[in-house]
């Protein structure tokens, strides 16, 4: 595999070997010690799995407390898998990166604690895998809007396009929970 660059510091884009023929494909969606040994050494303890239609967008969410370090893919479609840097003292603080992920490229990203995650649907349908690093815990879970002007992701489709939950549509501005951030920008990371 191979590790790609990026923008934000700690964010980690995994090109996988993928072998394939007439037949399809095969590869290594995860191998603990492939993964520590390009700095993802986390203990994963919870896989998820989303099906989204067309113009979904989930996000841009992240849990306090020990916080949730993802890996995440798109096993079926296409999406735009977003970050936005929410770590205090962060040269990139509140700035965001995209990376489109798909069933062709194969791609990986790893989200390190301290930033939040979302991603918006492309394709007609698209399947979301990703690993945890900490368990679920609603009272943890916490949003900033994806819409939030401050941040200004250039999402690929038209805001009129997308479809939030009701939870997202209703999330905070970053402006309005940046005092109550927990996480702290690293150098060492």
């Amino acid at each position: 595999m191979e590790v790609l660059p990026t923008r934000l510091p700690g964010l980690k884009l995994i090109q996988p070997q993928v072998f394939g023929d007439e037949r399809g494909f095969f590869h290594e969606t995860f191998r603990k010690d492939a993964y520590a040994a390009v700095g993802i050494d986390c203990e994963f303890v919870q896989d998820n799995h989303s099906r989204s239609r067309r113009g979904v967008v989930r996000g841009m969410h992240f849990a306090v407390g020990p916080g949730q370090a993802k890996l995440v893919r798109c096993a079926r479609g296409r999406i735009v898998d977003v970050v936005v840097d929410i770590r205090r003292g962060s040269p990139t603080y509140g700035q965001w990166e995209a990376f489109e992920l798909d069933d062709h490229n194969l791609r990986q990203l790893f989200v390190p604690v301290g930033f939040a995650h979302g991603f918006c649907v492309l394709s007609d349908v698209a399947d979301v895998v990703y690993k945890c690093s900490h368990y679920y815990d609603p009272e943890l879970e916490r949003g900033i809007h994806y819409l939030d002007p401050d941040i200004a992701i250039e999402w690929p489709l038209d805001p009129r396009e997308m479809v939030p939950s009701e939870r997202d549509r209703q999330a905070p501005r970053l402006a309005e929970i940046a005092d109550e951030l927990p996480f702290q920008f690293d150098a060492r990371q």
